[in-house]
This record gives C-alpha cells, sequence and structure tokens, in this order.
C-alpha cells in the first residue's frame, strides 16, 4: 500500500464484542482474546461487521494474549496456546471471505495480528501509564514478546499491529525481535496521554522517530488516544517528513475507569467530523480503537468518499 493511498483499518473489536452481547469480557483478564477459546463465531461475526462497513483491514483477537496467560486461565498446554494464536488469523481469514462478493470483488482486506503491550496482560490498566517499564529490560520484553509474535507471523498475518504501545522502549524491544524474523512486517503505533506525550511520558515525535526508519515497518501513528490530541499530535511530527503512511486510530473520547469501563459518551465529538483535518495533516490509515463501531467506520468511509 503506497504512502498516499488512503487505507481504511477497523475499529474496536473488543467494544463491538461487548455491543454484540459479551459483557463480561471487559472484567476478563484475556479480554476479547477469551472469545478465541469461548466463543470464535462471535469474533468473526465483529470482524465482519467492520469489514461490512468498510474496513479494508482488520486487527485480530490477541492484544490481550499470551501463551502464558492462555495456559494459566484457561488451563491449556503451550500448544494450545499457540493454536489460539492461530485461531486469531483464521478467524479474521474466514470473516473475509464470507464478506460479500461485492467486497470481495471491490478490495483486499488485510489481517494484522495484535501485539498489544506487555502491561495490557497484566490486566490493570498499566498499558495507560507503562508504569511496568521502570521494572523490565529490554531483553526481558523481548522474552515475553516472542511467543505471540512467533505465534501470529508463523499463521501468516499479513502484518503485525504493534498498537497501544505506551513507551518507545518497548516498541523497539519489539522491533529488536523482528530483527529474528526477516520479511516481516508492522505498523507500530503509540497511545498517547495528551497532544505532545506518550502515557510513559516520551515526546510522541521522539517516540515515531525512533521506530520510522526500523527494518520492517510499514506505517506508524497513534491509537487508543483520546481524538482532541490527534491534531497536536499529528502537528508534532510535521517535521519528520515521513515517507510512510501515518495511522490514526482514536478511541471514542470517552473517559475510562478500571473496572467500570467507557463512559460519558454523550461528551464526544464524532471521529469522522475530525478525519478531513487528519489527512491534510498526513493521516492516510484512519480508523478507530475503543468504543469506534462499525457504524463509525461507516461514517468515515462515507466521509472519504466526498
Amino acid at each position: 500500500m503506497a504512502n498516499c493511498e488512503i487505507v481504511i483499518l477497523d475499529g474496536g473489536s473488543a467494544t463491538e464484542l461487548e455491543r454484540l452481547g459479551e459483557t463480561s469480557i471487559n472484567a476478563d483478564p484475556l479480554w476479547s482474546a477469551r472469545l478465541l477459546h469461548s466463543n470464535p463465531e462471535l469474533i468473526k461475526q465483529a470482524h465482519k461487521n467492520f469489514i461490512e462497513a468498510g474496513s479494508d483491514v482488520v486487527v485480530t483477537a490477541t492484544y490481550q494474549a499470551s501463551v502464558e496467560g492462555f495456559c494459566q486461565e484457561l488451563q491449556i498446554t503451550e500448544d494450545e496456546a499457540v493454536r489460539l494464536m492461530f485461531s486469531g488469523t483464521k478467524i479474521a481469514r474466514d470473516a473475509w471471505r464470507e464478506a460479500s462478493d461485492s467486497i470481495r470483488t471491490e478490495r483486499k482486506c488485510w489481517v494484522a495480528g495484535s501485539v498489544g503491550p506487555y502491561g495490557a496482560c497484566l490486566h490493570d490498566g498499566s498499558e495507560y501509564s507503562g508504569t511496568y517499564m521502570d521494572k523490565m529490560s529490554k531483553q526481558d520484553l523481548i522474552d515475553w514478546h516472542r511467543p505471540r509474535v512467533q505465534a501470529l507471523l508463523d499463521s501468516k498475518v499479513d502484518i503485525l499491529a504493534i498498537e497501544t504501545i505506551p513507551a518507545t522502549e518497548e516498541a523497539e524491544a519489539v522491533l529488536d525481535l523482528l530483527q529474528d524474523y526477516p520479511g516481516a512486517k508492522a505498523w507500530v503505533t503509540f497511545s498517547c496521554k495528551d497532544g505532545n506525550q506518550t502515557f510513559h511520558g516520551e515526546r510522541f515525535s521522539d517516540a515515531i522517530e525512533a521506530v520510522a526508519k526500523r527494518q520492517g515497518v510499514e506505517a506508524v501513528g497513534v491509537n487508543c488516544t483520546d481524538p482532541q490530541f490527534i491534531t497536536p499530535l499529528l502537528k508534532s511530527i510535521q517535521h519528520l517528513n515521513l515517507t510512510i503512511p501515518v495511522i490514526v486510530k482514536p478511541n471514542s473520547g470517552e473517559d475510562w475507569e478500571k473496572g467500570i469501563g467507557f463512559y460519558n459518551r454523550d461528551k464526544c465529538v464524532p471521529v469522522v467530523s475530525m478525519v478531513t483535518e487528519w489527512m491534510e495533516l498526513g493521516a492516510t490509515w484512519i480508523g478507530g480503537c475503543c468504543r469506534i463501531f462499525p457504524a463509525d467506520i461507516a461514517d468515515i468511509k462515507q466521509k472519504l468518499k466526498t
């Protein structure tokens, strides 16, 4: 996909699963990854909903998955845990194959393997602070990420989605790991606490600069961040003159609290109203994260047609 080509990404798969009735996953240590084991058909339906709405890319339900976590929470073997990782890719492929003939004729759909941060699997909200980074070495992070990354690459995802990363060093650790897998492709998106900094406190522009030219990186940007911060974040990287696509996948802007989830949706401005501004600042791969539903993706697709 060329830098200037507009690519429509998907939205918040887990919150779409909640909308479809799986409300218990919000309190589950595996979050949406639990359903790879207990309700794969619903994951497929969520993927299909985004594809039908206009997504060119769907992201596997492995954001909060780990081989260790599957073994512990599901009482299964490591081999079975790896097979669950594989199933995330197969489910997404099946969703695409079951989409309407007109959609399959119109466009190709990529499957991106979700590689969430270590903090997500702690299930304590620390992906929105990065506090765990002060207790882990880069090698610790490489060793922890390796089983999932290898499983996703072996399952033949089109690209890895290294997403919701709160700290530059964790992104660098995963990219260091990818050097062991020649030909692997990835995008990297950071989560940010304001219009300038990642959740761990690095300057967003520095984080982007650190990863944009790394081998295998196909696109960079921001995800699971309040929409009000996207424009200043994009402005902060203009001087980098990036030659790869810039990704924008904000959340809805709702408030979030551990144990409660998202609330105050009424205060949010629709993401679609900001898309043109983001494109003018260089964003070309556009979608959403938590609480961005298929209807929002359909609105974005319609907006990009006008």
